[in-house]
């Protein structure tokens, strides 16, 4: 959620950032206008209240002094009017604000100076290539010509259990996936990422935290009749997560952390899921683009000051994580027509795929500044300050993929697949 302060008192500067994101201005303006109304009638309802609480000492005074009874009930009837006035205003003030509140859930992040302008993907800008594709001196086959050669993956069982855009691993398909998963939790704890276990199914609050909520309630898997309004809790509806960055990050929800905690680090593996809204016909064979997917994340939370270098440490990691696969990869600047609704800044990573021929991303590490913190309420102590803390997310990395990586880049004329050798200890 950006800073209303920041909207109000540097509008042109918000305006034009957010016009790359195809922000209209006139959004901006309401927002602004319904801010400034808020401020308006919050300071209105401060002065009454102030009126009331002098009205009230001096009712105080005329009976301890034995006033008339006209001079009392002039007083009363003041204390009475203004009290009705307070109350209206206030829930005036409730109605702007939710308003207000609604508006802000609406408005993507802020974007980073590093980030470029751009249309769409086109517009991205390649940082550096790591590792050459091999040569071959055959046709490569595609993942799902190899997958169902090798029995690594069953497509139909995955239609008829579920429906399409499902598929069931088998065999040694299973057992690698699962390699993988091993793996890559190994990778990130022996770099300082804390390994977590988290829910696969969050409350709305947790999704309105990180920016699912309201913008990507179409592409997420709403559970039906989930409403809990229990005695001790809130009423919420329930969701499955599309990524772990959900529960992650919000586990730090509503928290003061003390500064000497920074950086916190986290790593998960969990199932994922996602309705694909508005990618039908892309990706319909194979497992490039599934409803349920698995997905090992990478999540910090991190001083102001902080969060430049932990994205590029969390790039580096995924980086070096492929490297270590010897899977070829690019990193690719996102353009401001490509970001992601609540990052300022986000670098993908970008798997060589020989079948397809052609990079497909694969990880995809986001600095969110504040954004989430705002929306989540994660702030830490600084000179007895509270500073709303900035948050990370990337994936490391989205397992089917790396899978299909490693099929298509390590099969062989025969249709076989070789393994990489860091995978080899987990298979035996």
């Amino acid at each position: 959620m950006i800073d209303v302060k920041m909207l109000i008192n540097n509008f042109e500067f918000v305006a034009n950032n957010l016009s790359s994101r195809g922000i209209d201005n006139a959004l901006l303006e309401m927002l602004k206008e319904n801010a400034n109304n808020f401020k308006q009638q919050k300071t209105s309802t401060e002065n009454m209240q102030a009126e009331q609480n002098k009205l009230s000492k001096e009712y105080g005074y005329l009976m301890k002094s034995k006033a008339d009874s006209k001079a009392l009930q002039e007083n009363k009837d003041k204390l009475d009017d203004i009290k009705k006035e307070i109350q209206k205003a206030t829930q005036n003030i409730n109605k702007i604000e939710k308003e207000l509140h609604t508006l802000l859930l609406q408005i993507p992040n802020l974007l980073h100076e590093k980030t470029p302008f751009g249309k769409d993907e086109n517009d991205n800008v390649e940082i550096k290539k790591v590792l050459n594709p091999k040569t071959f001196d055959f046709k490569p086959k595609e993942h799902w010509e190899l997958a169902e050669q090798n029995k690594w993956i069953d497509f139909e069982a995955g239609v008829k259990l579920s429906k399409s855009r499902f598929s069931v691993l088998r065999g040694q398909g299973a057992r690698i996936n699962q390699a993988l998963i091993s793996y890559m939790l190994d990778f990130n704890y022996k770099n300082g990422f804390e390994i977590c276990s988290v829910p696969v199914i969050v409350n709305d609050r947790a999704m309105i935290g990180t920016g699912q909520l309201p913008k990507f309630a179409d592409d997420m898997f709403k559970i039906e009749n989930s409403y809990y309004d229990d005695e001790n809790e809130k009423g919420h509806e329930l969701y499955l997560i599309s990524t772990s960055e959900i529960a992650l990050t919000n586990l730090y929800q509503d928290t003061i952390l003390q500064d000497k905690e920074l950086p916190i680090m986290l790593t998960a593996y969990t199932p994922c899921f996602r309705k694909e809204a508005g990618s039908a016909g892309r990706d319909t064979r194979g497992i490039i683009r599934q409803h349920q997917f698995d997905k090992v994340e990478l999540v910090a939370i991190t001083k102001v000051e902080d969060s430049n270098a932990m994205q590029q440490k969390m790039i580096d990691n995924a980086s070096k994580l492929l490297e270590s696969l010897e899977l070829p990869h690019r990193l690719v600047q996102l353009c401001s027509g490509d970001i992601g609704f609540s990052a300022c800044n986000t670098v993908d990573l970008e798997v060589w795929l020989p079948g397809q021929n052609c990079y497909r991303e694969i990880s995809s590490v986001s600095n969110c500044w504040d954004f989430q913190a705002r929306r989540a309420k994660i702030r830490y102590k600084n000179n007895g300050k509270n500073i709303l803390a900035h948050t990370l997310n990337g994936s490391s990395l989205a397992v089917g993929r790396t899978l299909v990586a490693i099929m298509e880049n390590f099969q062989k004329s025969d249709g076989s697949i070789e393994i990489p050798k860091v995978l080899h200890k987990y298979l035996q």
